[in-house]
Parts: C-alpha cells; structure tokens; sequence
C-alpha cells in the first residue's frame, strides 16, 4: 500500500502564518479525504518531527503552508519543490517562526532518508502580525481559502496516490 503524507504547517501565535494548519484541521473535522493509506497530520513548527516522521518512509508528501509568491491575499498556488538543487543549511533546523521545507529535505538526508514525491499547496498571505501585536486569527481572504483549499487538497491526494501507484513522479 502506498503511504502519503498530508502536512500543515505554520505558526498559530502569527496570523496568516497558520494557513497549513488550519486547513489539515478542518480536514480532520470533515474526515477527509478518507482513503487508505493517507496520514493528515498538524506540523505546525516541528520541523525535526515532519523530518522524522518522513525517514519512516512515505511515498508522497502534500506540505500545506503559507507561500508568498506576490499574488492577492488568499491566492492558493500549488508547486512541485526542487529539493535536489537547494543549497544544503548549515543549520538545519534554525530560528524561525515556520518549518523550511529545504532544511528538512536536508535533514531527512542526512539521518539516511530520501523525500518523496513532493507537492506544495501554498497561500498567499496577508499579515502575520508582530511582536508588538500578534494576530491569533487568520485574516479574511485566508480564511476564506481554508474553505477553497479542501477540495484542492483531495484532488492533489488522489493526484499523488495514482503518480505513485504508477510510479510516475
């Protein structure tokens, strides 16, 4: 049986940041999509964790996140990431407020596993807050691509599931 991996992440202290993890929220909510083999799971900033849990060995990943690509707020973009030609951090897992979909690449390779097939379901933000005022709640176009994002998400599930069934990555 084929293994994908649905992940959120984000932070949910930084407004729009936690776009990922409210949409893998509301999936659970809904129980869905219900197909074997697949694993819905809230990351928000545990990178180690998303790491080690992919050296169990999945053969797709669905990483849910913000992405700034300089569209309208509430944009949703899908991407295919190039792991391969990132350029490896020395520190793997730094500061930050998110989980760097580069640094756990390289991470899952160095403690001896390979990522696997990858897609990337990203927002467009509009504000993450500050320090000074945290926002504890996503804006509106955000919010409203929660909703947007669900059936996005199944179609890319059933997408991931058939590609590696084929293995057609």
């Amino acid at each position: 049986m084929n293994r994908l991996l649905v992940a959120g992440v984000g932070n949910i202290f930084l407004g729009d940041d936690a776009f990922g993890v409210e949409v893998v929220r509301e999936l659970g909510r809904r129980g869905s999509p219900a197909l074997p083999g697949v694993t819905i799971r809230d990351f928000g900033m545990r990178g180690l964790d998303l790491a080690y849990t992919l050296v169990d060995g999945f053969d797709a990943l669905l990483l849910v996140d913000t992405l700034r690509r300089g569209h309208a707020p509430g944009t949703l973009s899908v991407l295919e990431p190039d792991f391969q030609a990132s350029e490896a951090s020395d520190e793997l897992l730094g500061p930050g407020h998110g989980v760097d979909p580069c640094r756990v690449f390289h991470l899952v390779r160095a403690l001896g596993g390979s990522m696997p097939v990858t897609r990337l379901l990203g927002c467009e933000p509009l504000s993450f807050g500050s320090d000074e005022e945290p926002m504890l709640e996503l804006s509106e176009p955000v919010r409203a691509a929660v909703l947007r994002a669900l059936p996005l998400v199944e179609q890319l599930v059933l997408e991931l599931c058939s590609q590696t069934r084929s293995g057609a990555a």
